[in-house]
């Protein structure tokens, strides 16, 4: 199988890379959108590991700009920062699974490997698994983030909360459920 990782994080990128290529794969690599739409045109990869947060770009908007090229592409969505929200609009914009790092190279196989079947999106039963207020609060902020394209200022505004401290809670993981 031939795969574009495409991720700023050299360290990260790099070695999964090396690990990918013990397990038998080609990878080609990209550091932004326009070194993988470049590298996608000259490689043609059956597969695509793609972060959502690449420095100031955003995944989401690259999502389509690569099936464009390749429409059988299998793009597997890569995240620090999962929530409901980019999982769902990942999905809806073409991306045949989505997965939460760190991610081992088997889970990233896998994933890439089951991508005829569809990603569980079922929704949770209020009794089983519920979501942590917290949790909830991380949801509630990546859709409304997600709804204004990314723009930190006006989703500040729509959540009545300052800009810093919407900042300061970007930067930290995810909380658990």
């Amino acid at each position: 199988m031939k795969i574009l990782l495409i991720d700023d994080d050299a360290i990260f990128r790099q070695t999964l890379a090396r690990t990918l290529t013990r397990r038998g794969c080609v990878c080609v690599e990209a550091v932004d959108s326009a070194q993988a739409l470049l590298e996608l045109q000259a490689h043609l990869p059956d597969a695509c590991v793609l972060d959502l947060r690449m420095g100031n770009e955003s995944g989401l908007q690259l999502l389509p700009q690569l099936l464009a090229i390749k429409s059988e592409l299998n793009v597997l969505m890569l995240t620090g920062y999962s929530s409901i929200a980019t999982t769902v609009e990942a999905i809806k914009r073409g991306a045949v699974n989505y997965l939460a790092k760190p991610a081992s190279a088997d889970d990233i196989l896998r994933a890439l490997k089951n991508a005829s079947s569809s990603p569980d999106l079922e929704p949770r039963s209020a009794g089983q698994d519920a979501l942590s207020v917290d949790r909830l609060a991380w949801e509630h902020i990546q859709r409304v983030l997600l709804e204004e394209d990314g723009n930190i200022s006006s989703t500040a505004r729509r959540l009545n909360m300052h800009r810093r401290t919407l900042q300061r809670r970007l930067s930290k993981r995810p909380v658990s459920q």
